[in-house]
């Protein structure tokens, strides 16, 4: 079975090829990232009526934990802007957990290499 990370009985990966990972997972990161805030920006627009410029500015604010800008009226837009922050607070923890992932990996592997075999 193919696993993006080596296994624990293999050597550590070089230090380029883990900066090529974390690279790697940085993006996937930033991919979400802007997916995410797409989301955002269309459903402020469509729910609530806001300008291109205010969606972005909301979106942006509750995808930072910064809360909302505007004051929403809409019922629509009270339910989305409802599950848009739900779905920001989620959406936080995965990015956090991708780019923490390589680093973790890492530390643990290399903490596994350090054991003595007790045999």
């Amino acid at each position: 079975m193919w696993s993006p990370y080596e296994h624990h009985k293999e050597p550590l990966l070089p230090h380029h090829q883990f900066i090529l990972r974390m690279l790697l997972h940085i993006l996937v990161a930033l991919s979400l990232l802007a997916v995410s805030l797409g989301i955002g920006i269309l459903g402020y627009h469509f729910a609530t009526g806001m300008s291109w410029l205010d969606a972005l500015l909301n979106a942006s604010m509750i995808l930072g934990g910064m809360g909302p800008v505007d004051r929403i009226q809409e019922p629509l837009g009270k339910v989305f802007a409802s599950f848009y922050a739900l779905f920001s607070g989620m959406i936080f923890l995965v990015i956090a957990g991708v780019v923490i992932a390589p680093l973790a990996h890492r530390l643990l592997h290399r903490l596994h290499l350090d054991e003595s075999p007790t045999e």
